[in-house]
């Protein structure tokens, strides 16, 4: 039986290079797969899951309004696996849309994403896929104490913590910095 999973962390820990690394892996074996990431992330270009160390893929894209389940059964053909990147976009429909494509479909659905915010709060689709995926893990990194690192800052110009504003801001490391919970409260005044 195919199951839904969640891979999640804070910025920075590498869930693109695993995301792209088992999806080549699936590729070498002679199997297919289906990546999609979210349309509102084109840091890499539109339609592209890019890693930090240079390796990239071609993806469908997403929006809130599309139907996960029909895009995968019209697309996934002969898939064995479907990866999606920046799942903390997803809603919490579209998460039940992928729980139907493991239960109904029989194809594993491999999830990647962040878990909190800037603000330490749960990302709606994060929060839909830790109440719905049958496997999580953790992907760490770490913070510049040498700690697990669980959240993440939004810097503004000057580098300082932001915390206030729209829970979606697409950065990078310009932006957005990994921090235990520790450091993270000190640089938001918590």
């Amino acid at each position: 039986m195919a199951k839904l999973y969640f891979h999640y962390s804070t910025m920075n820990a590498g869930k693109s290079t695993l995301l792209l690394q088992a999806s080549y892996n699936y590729r070498e074996r002679g199997m297919g797969t289906l990546l999609l990431t979210a349309s509102l992330d084109n840091r890499a270009g539109a339609g592209r899951i890019a890693s930090r160390i240079g390796i990239d893929d071609e993806a469908l894209t997403f929006e809130t309004a599309t139907d996960l389940f029909a895009l995968i059964r019209d697309h996934g053909g002969d898939c064995a696996c479907i990866f999606i990147d920046e799942a903390q976009f997803l809603t919490a429909e579209q998460v039940w849309q992928l729980a139907r494509v493991a239960d109904d479909l029989n194809i594993p659905v491999m999830c990647y994403g962040l878990r909190v915010d800037f603000r330490g709060e749960l990302f709606p689709g994060s929060a839909a896929l830790l109440a719905l995926a049958d496997d999580m893990r953790e992907v760490r990194t770490i913070c510049h104490c040498g700690r697990k690192a669980t959240m993440v800052i939004r810097r503004d110009e000057q580098g300082r913590a932001i915390t206030e504003g729209a829970q979606v801001q697409v950065g990078g490391n310009e932006t957005y910095v990994s921090l235990c919970r520790r450091h993270w409260r000190e640089a938001t005044g918590n």
